[in-house]
């Protein structure tokens, strides 16, 4: 027997021996000890045997003062001995510890189940009643004090280590019970608590100044702690660490998680859990959750608490303040290096500076990494960056899709027709958004005021000109989703529900690692006017919102609009990049129209594209719709794709934009007669 159980069994031993003396007492003064119906009834001779003065043998301490002796010498040597260290941190006193055994003995020995109800004289009653608890303690139920052992802002009420049952009764003859939890804590078992599975989770590890600073707090005796995590990449990872580096577990809640209903006996089952394991809470998305978390008991200890969430503390919360610690953003070489820590070996070959632009805690790369592995399973090439990304990918929450359409970009650089200096400064673009931490955050290049760390561009041109297909390779490029927003859920008619609602996109697309497109944004962006009227007030006062918003986004975001003199003046100081999209040149189309008719698409020999190009002036995006038509066409009559085609796809794009069908169709139709000929 290990020291733990020897001290639990000494225990329970004295508390057994404690019983055997109250029975013998009370059968040598029942009155009725013979009676079949015990029990059932009250007879004249219980009712005068109530009347005199109750009465149970007095306790005997010697015993427990040898077991305690015992105890000593082991804990001096090194043993857990569960039951004292549970006293300890719970601060309950040598009449708690005894209620907690007496309590406790039916859920470990069931012999002592039919006993119980023939000391609570019921046999349906076979566990501890107050009045029974307290006749085995050797405490009479007049004390004050005693009963004061089973209130509920007591220790082991107030902790969950014992459960009252049957409110409605009389105290005296309540029911009293140990949860499972606690009875094989006790016994040496550490499972996990079934109210706690969904809330509690393991956020990783992250050593840094965040971590020193709340170590070094905790070290002092610091038991209420606010880490400020603005950031929201690295505060409760920090917190974990720092609580390690104590020599304590960490028991990290998600506040998030927490139910709606029924949040009462979770946060009793996590303020028991801690005292059970010794363990820091670490409060994690507090910013993000319910009311029924304020004034809780989970700010009142007795185990030490770090809170963890962005912006300023709110005093609401608890009836008492934390020490503030702000955590420190992370920088694109630490984020790399917990990437490295969880990519082995095998996988050097991965070019991790592409994952710089995830803005991911410990935890989720963690899952990101286990997802890539998952997934290069039985692929002979080893783990990619391609992987890793998409297992990043998956991490972004679905909460931004309900606001916007998600796009998996599917086309890259070679896919985009445009000049080279549009190209440069799309790649400059690129550059700005996969380093935007190191330089603004690493290198505290900051830009005053209120402006966040995101970044944001317009993309300007004519309809056609390939400014989405430029966000979409832009999207691909970083490894990041495109999240186009729906006009159609943004803008209400009703007042302040569009501010409402845009707020609701920034907000989510911050959390979300992907690139926030606004297609059309002359429709949000428009200009300011004069007020005269109620309705231009308002439509002001929605455009000047937009600005003080887009000024703090913490992302990444693309404006496109056709009309660039439609837009406020104001947004162009906000955008950190300003791209021209050009109608296209000849060679331009030439090369549009190739991209169009690639392979596999099946093209006659006799198709002159060098003709197309020279003599119809067309976007791109109407190049790639009448190379479209043309495609359906030349399917309809099972053949490959001719010059007639192309002047059949052409002449249906100049009926959709209202242009007239002028004499370069001649032209046209005589080179392609001549070409046939």
């Amino acid at each position: 027997m290990n020291d733990n159980l020897w001290y639990l069994r000494a225990r329970i031993e004295l508390v057994e021996d404690r019983i055997r003396e109250v029975i013998g007492f009370r059968r040598s003064v029942d009155p009725t000890p013979d009676d079949p119906f015990r029990g059932l009834y009250i007879g004249d001779a219980t009712v005068d045997a109530l009347l005199e003065p109750q009465r149970d043998p007095p306790l005997r301490s010697g015993a427990r003062a040898t077991v305690e002796t015992g105890a000593d010498a082991r804990e001096s040597a090194g043993a857990e001995l569960r039951l004292r260290r549970l006293a300890r941190t719970s601060g309950l006193s040598e009449l708690d510890v005894e209620l907690l055994l007496i309590c406790a003995l039916p859920e470990i020995d069931a012999r002592w189940e039919r006993l119980y109800g023939y000391l609570n004289d019921d046999v349906s009653r076979r566990r501890a009643s107050p009045d029974l608890a307290f006749a085995l303690s050797g405490r009479s139920s007049w004390e004050g004090s005693a009963r004061a052992r089973l209130a509920p802002s007591a220790p082991l009420v107030d902790l969950g280590l014992v459960v009252v049952d049957d409110t409605d009764r009389p105290f005296l003859t309540r029911t009293l019970r140990v949860p499972d939890r606690v009875v094989d804590h006790l016994l040496g078992e550490d499972g996990p608590d079934p109210l706690l599975v969904d809330v509690v989770t393991d956020p990783g590890r992250f050593d840094g100044e965040t971590a020193e600073q709340v170590a070094r707090a905790l070290r002092c005796h610091a038991d209420f702690i606010y880490v400020r995590d603005d950031d929201g990449s690295n505060g409760s990872a920090a917190a974990a660490a720092a609580i390690d580096a104590t020599g304590r577990p960490a028991l990290t809640v998600d506040a998030r998680r927490l139910p709606q209903d029924g949040l009462g006996p979770v946060l009793v089952a996590v303020r028991r859990e801690a005292v059970l394991r010794e363990a820091v809470i670490v409060l994690d998305g507090v910013h993000e959750s319910s009311d029924g978390l304020r004034r809780s008991r989970l700010f009142a200890g007795p185990a030490p608490l770090v809170v963890v969430g962005r912006g300023p503390w709110e005093p609401e919360l608890a009836d008492r303040l934390p020490l503030t610690v702000h955590a420190s953003p992370v920088s694109t070489r630490d984020r790399l290096e917990v990437w490295r820590t969880h990519v082995t070996v095998e996988s050097t070959d991965v070019e991790m500076d592409a994952l710089a632009v995830y803005a991911l805690t410990p935890e989720q790369i963690g899952r990101a990494v286990d997802t890539a592995r998952r997934a290069v399973a039985g692929d002979v090439g080893g783990l990619r960056v391609d992987h890793l990304l998409d297992g990043a990918r998956m991490l972004n929450s679905a909460g931004l899709q309900r606001l916007a359409r998600r796009v998996t970009p599917e086309v890259d650089w070679s896919d985009l027709v445009l000049p080279e200096a549009t190209v440069d400064r799309l790649g400059d673009l690129a550059g700005r958004a996969r380093f935007r931490r190191q330089v603004l955050g690493d290198w505290r290049m900051r830009r005053g005021g209120a402006r966040g760390h995101g970044v944001v561009a317009l993309f300007a041109g004519d309809s056609g000109t390939g400014k989405t297909m430029a966000a979409e390779v832009l999207a691909g490029a970083l490894g990041l989703d495109l999240y186009t927003v729906d006009l159609a859920s943004v803008v209400s008619k009703w007042i302040g529900e569009t501010e409402k609602n845009l707020d609701r996109i920034f907000a989510e697309a911050e959390s979300v690692n992907g690139v926030l497109l606004f297609d059309e944004a002359d429709a949000l962006f428009g200009k300011r006017s004069e007020v005269r009227d109620a309705q231009d007030r308002y439509a002001n006062v929605e455009t000047a919102y937009l600005l003080q918003r887009l000024e703090a986004f913490r992302g990444l975001a693309i404006l496109t609009t056709n009309l660039r003199a439609n837009l406020d003046d104001a947004f162009t100081r906000r955008l950190d990049a300003v791209i021209e999209f050009p109608r296209p040149d000849e060679d331009a189309r030439r090369e549009l129209w190739r991209h169009s008719l690639a392979a596999p698409v099946p093209c006659a020999p006799s198709l002159d594209i060098d003709l197309c190009a020279r003599t119809f002036a067309m976007s791109g995006g109407n190049i790639r719709s009448a190379a479209v038509t043309a495609a359906y066409r030349a399917a309809a009559q099972t053949r490959a794709v001719t010059t007639d085609d192309l002047v059949h796809g052409v002449e249906q794009e100049y009926r959709k934009m209202g242009r007239l069908i002028g004499p370069e169709f001649a032209e046209f139709s005589a080179a392609s007669d001549a070409q046939s000929a």
